[in-house]
């Protein structure tokens, strides 16, 4: 590159890329995830369209922003509109923050069900704690139902959705994991006590 402005600039920018791109890269070898990968350069270069957006965000905001960009999995081809809820409740606070809810596509998926559902009732509010249980709760089914096309994933954001409708408010985390737990249990997989799922 030439030694101006423009070339200057340009190899910081390549530089920046690079850099995002060797600590998704890390991020995801260090998440013992099953989930597919996503390209670390798919996510770094969305990172960066990310960055128009002035953070803390909310998913409506992400959603109107970068909605119909297009993130390539081992799995398929999502939207982020098919990822992250059209919603108010749910907020980020950085890029990554973003980046790191759209690199598991299955467990993002059903989240942002989850949260949609939450978001028709007003009484059905999401604390961080409450979230954040969910989502290992999805992990959790996600390692141990690897190789059955996700079906505990749908099976218990169905029945999460479900007592949403019925009670109109939100299962605690504990009730998510029971289930959960019976859910593994009734289709074979074992479950110890020491787990996460071990209630």
């Amino acid at each position: 590159m030439a030694d101006n402005k423009n070339g200057r600039e340009a190899q910081a920018r390549n530089e920046e890329r690079r850099q995002r791109e060797r600590a998704i890269a890390e991020e995801l070898e260090r998440a013992d995830e099953s989930e597919p990968p996503v390209d670390p350069t798919e996510l770094a270069y969305f990172e960066s369209e990310l960055e128009t957006l002035e953070f803390p965000a909310t998913a409506a905001e992400v959603v109107a922003t970068v909605g119909g960009h297009e993130i390539e999995s081992v799995d398929g081809t999502y939207t982020v509109v098919d990822l992250l809820p059209d919603a108010e409740v749910e907020s980020f606070d950085s890029p990554a923050e973003v980046r790191t809810r759209v690199q598991r596509p299955t467990i993002a998926g059903a989240m942002k069900r989850v949260v949609e559902a939450a978001g028709e009732h007003q009484s059905a509010t999401f604390g961080t704690s409450q979230r954040d249980g969910y989502e290992r709760t999805f992990r959790e089914l996600r390692t141990i139902d690897a190789d059955d096309d996700d079906e505990g994933i749908e099976v218990i954001a169905d029945w999460i959705i479900e007592r949403i409708h019925e009670k109109e408010t939100l299962p605690g985390s504990r009730d998510v994991r029971r289930r959960a737990a019976e859910f593994c249990r009734s289709n074979g997989y074992s479950v110890r006590n020491d787990e996460w799922l071990g209630i």
